[in-house]
């Protein structure tokens, strides 16, 4: 793109946007249908990242080209799916509740006890989950589900490099204690 006399980026002509937002759903598209299926689910997923798709090209006037384009589709992406927070934290809860009340009372084989300390974490994970708030899960999910680095999610929530990274940090800590210890925002 280049400069008017103003100064400021000539926008494409509209066959040149249909384009250039082709070449970047080709490019973007499939890892951020993947961040947001881990989040909502694949039929959703699906809905949001078209709408996230949507929403940059009617407001890609707001874009500064300037500017890094994938945290500014995360960020559209990210505000696309606050809408959908209360269902996500209900789901939480429902996993806790369904977790604690499907527990097998038989331990006396391994599997068994296997399942009920798996069950346990899942329910203690899910709570945990469920308790946080919007903005620190965003950054928790953007960085372990996403695999935003801190000045992307920054970018992507238009935050403080810093704030993002103090939320992170006490994100995992607490979800550290509720496993006992361990990582459990580790992505293997």
């Amino acid at each position: 793109m280049s400069k008017d006399d103003t100064g400021e980026h000539e926008r494409p002509d509209p066959s040149d946007l249909a384009e250039m937002f082709a070449r970047l759903y080709d490019e973007h598209a499939p890892a951020l249908q993947r961040y947001l299926t881990r989040r909502i689910g694949p039929e959703t997923a699906d809905d949001l990242v078209a709408e996230t798709f949507l929403a940059a090209m009617t407001g890609y006037g707001g874009y500064d080209p300037t500017q890094p384009i994938r945290p500014w589709l995360y960020g559209i992406a990210t505000n696309k799916l606050r809408r959908h927070l209360r269902q996500e934290r209900r789901r939480y809860q429902a996993t806790a509740r369904l977790a604690a009340r499907d527990r097998p009372t038989d331990n006396h084989d391994t599997t068994v006890t296997d399942r009920v300390d798996a069950d346990a974490r899942v329910q203690a994970l899910a709570a945990a989950l469920a308790k946080l708030s919007g903005p620190d899960l965003d950054v928790l999910l953007l960085t372990s589900w996403a695999g935003l680095d801190s000045v992307e999610v920054s970018d992507a929530l238009a935050i403080p490099v810093g704030t993002v990274r103090s939320r992170l940090h006490r994100v995992r800590k607490s979800l550290r204690t509720c496993q006992g210890g361990s990582d459990a925002t580790a992505v293997e």
